[in-house]
């Protein structure tokens, strides 16, 4: 099946073409620091590049993943409707997947247990836990002062050894993670949402009519300051 995966849950647009073979190409847009996500004008031409080096057409696509977050509100919105968009005017089917899952997708087979943690701003990371195929955790928004709790409710006991934390949201509150026993890679590349993993999980994921949507797992920071400001 030749799978297109976008993703836009953090700052990187992160795209994937999965070919017939099992191969995957991948190319993503790393804003640097200070600079603004390039989420509106970079997914589409990024996957024009794939579908040009892998000699496709548009047409041959039979699936578009997207990864529905938890993340930023802008970056999942566009990203969405970008797949939404190629999906009804390509005749295929979309499907969703999760990107905190796609985060423990990519660390494979060596790290069975792994917290994923994506940056939610305002001092929050949205934070789900995997154990292989198994959510023991369902994504949640919380502090890091919380995680430690929010563990003990799903009887979760962490080891350095067996627990692995991934994501930016890993990297910014590393200290909080390692509290509570969970080693955090050193390595930034690891924490990155891999094109292959949305792909992988978008070709065997199980299609439906309902819409797909973005799990924001909070309200999002403009609605909250305009309540702010009419008060």
């Amino acid at each position: 099946m030749i799978v297109l995966g976008l993703d836009t849950a953090t700052p990187a647009s992160v795209v994937g073409l999965r070919l017939a073979d099992g191969r995957t190409l991948q190319a993503r847009d790393d804003p640097g620091p200070g600079q603004r996500p390039g989420h509106a004008t970079r997914l589409l031409p990024l996957a024009h590049e794939l579908l040009e080096e892998a000699g496709i057409d548009w047409p041959q696509l039979e699936r578009i993943a997207v990864g529905v977050g938890p993340g930023t509100f802008t970056g999942l919105r566009i990203g969405i409707a970008t797949a939404r968009g190629l999906a009804q005017s390509l005749g295929v089917k979309l499907v969703g997947v999760s990107s905190l899952r796609a985060l423990a997708h990519g660390a494979g087979e060596r790290a069975p247990r792994v917290l994923t943690a994506i940056d939610a701003r305002r001092g929050e990371v949205f934070v789900a836990a995997y154990e292989g195929e198994q959510e023991l955790v369902a994504p949640h928004a919380a502090h890091p002062e919380e995680l430690g709790e929010l563990l003990d409710d799903a009887a979760i006991e962490l080891r350095s050894e067996e627990w692995l934390a991934l994501g930016d949201g890993a990297l910014l509150y590393r200290e909080a993670f390692e509290r509570l026993g969970v080693h955090v890679d050193g390595s930034p590349g690891r924490h990155l949402i891999q094109a292959r993993s949305v792909c992988a999980l978008g070709e065997r994921a199980s299609t439906s009519s309902e819409p797909i949507l973005p799990d924001y797992r909070r309200r999002p920071d403009a609605e909250i300051a305009l309540e702010g400001a009419r008060t």
